[in-house]
């Protein structure tokens, strides 16, 4: 017993030694909190495990009920296979009225859980707000001319709207499965824009669209620095009280500059969520009022003009908005990796919001099949 307690103990010592050498200290709250914890991985309710932000609603807008609300219907095969994802919300806008409604697992209407990566599609939202608002007057500006550290080669090459397109050319190593990977080191790491500085690059900016959050991470310091001295939160608070967010949403920070994590970590609820879409579809419009450029919003549902790793035309992702055609119907998406998704279908006037645990397994440039799932179950909803 005392020869194996020296050799655990050897190899903490060890280990700790590694991390500390290898500049990884995100490891400890990593490992802390996946393995430590029974886990493989980020959870949908780890909103007090960080420094967090609060986004303030303002006079809130209930949405309307529709007159079918309480008698829809989900076919139970799709429904089942929603469960079988581990959903805990699932919420279908129609005609700008809540058509249907379910929670699971302990969840409701008020809760609020992450977002993940859906929040770069909100990020994006802002940045048309500072367009619209005269901040940032052109997308197709160097990003060094908000950020000094990157007006120098290879990097003073590369503009906002590559930022957008995910095509920077700009290597951020996006391994989810990792703990050394970028989304890992943003995720539980203490200086969030740490992590996208000296990346190094890949390809040409504007040529090869690559899904990395570190394109969104300069996203939000360029958003940062041109709306001093308001923080990333409390401009995202002047949005969410003009679009009559019903419950306070929350975003979490690093420790060490009380920077929000923009390509990740927006709580709120599943009917608040739904809001993002009704802007979308409403192309930047809300109750009559413009808040995100138009031209902007007409931009982010169009596929930017590059090519994927495996050099097919993008087809899938505009201004970090994800797309497809599906049925016939174009349809635009914000996505996370859990399988949080807000789903706009503009012909049939549906916005379905579904949150939860799990996600369908997806190889390379393939869209997850949960997502065709979804899409079945708010087309079909009766």
């Amino acid at each position: 017993m005392r020869k194996f307690f020296l050799i655990l103990i050897f190899l903490l010592i060890g280990s700790a030694m590694i991390i500390q050498l290898s500049g990884n200290q995100h490891m400890y709250r990593a490992l802390a909190m996946t393995i430590f914890r029974g886990q493989m991985g980020p959870q949908i309710d780890e909103l007090h495990d960080f420094p967090t932000r609060k986004i303030t609603i303002g006079n809130p807008q209930p949405w309307p009920v529709a007159a079918r609300f309480g008698s829809a219907k989900i076919n139970s095969e799709l429904l089942n296979k929603a469960i079988s994802y581990k959903t805990t919300a699932l919420v279908v806008i129609k005609n700008d009225s809540l058509l249907y409604e379910q929670y699971f697992d302990g969840y409701d209407k008020d809760r609020v859980s992450n977002s993940f990566s859906m929040a770069k599609s909100f990020t994006s939202l802002l940045i048309g707000k500072a367009i619209q608002e005269g901040l940032i007057k052109d997308i197709d500006a160097p990003i060094g001319q908000f950020l000094p550290d990157f007006n120098v080669a290879p990097y003073d090459k590369i503009s906002i709207k590559h930022l957008l397109c995910m095509s920077s050319g700009l290597d951020f190593k996006e391994s989810y499965g990792s703990l050394f990977g970028w989304p890992a080191k943003a995720y539980y790491g203490s200086d969030v824009n740490a992590t996208v500085y000296h990346a190094p690059k890949l390809h040409e900016p504007g040529t090869t669209y690559e899904y990395k959050g570190g394109d969104t991470q300069l996203l939000g310091m360029i958003l940062a620095e041109v709306i001093k001295p308001k923080t990333v939160s409390e401009y995202a608070s002047e949005l969410w009280k003009k679009m009559g967010a019903e419950s306070n949403a929350y975003w979490s920070l690093d420790q060490e500059n009380g920077m929000e994590k923009v390509s990740c970590c927006y709580y709120a609820s599943a009917r608040d969520f739904a809001r993002f879409g009704k802007l979308l579809m409403q192309k930047g419009k809300w109750q009559n009022e413009q808040l995100i450029d138009s031209n902007f919003i007409e931009a982010s549902i169009k596929p930017g003009n590059n090519l994927t790793k495996s050099g097919k035309q993008n087809s899938e992702y505009g201004f970090q908005w994800w797309l497809v055609n599906y049925k016939g119907k174009s349809v635009w998406y914000a996505r996370g990796i859990k399988g949080q998704y807000v789903f706009c279908i503009p012909s049939e006037q549906i916005i379905m919001v579904r949150l939860g645990h799990l996600r369908a397994e997806k190889k390379g440039e393939e869209i997850p099949q949960d997502v065709f799932d979804y899409l079945d179950i708010a087309l079909s909803t009766q």
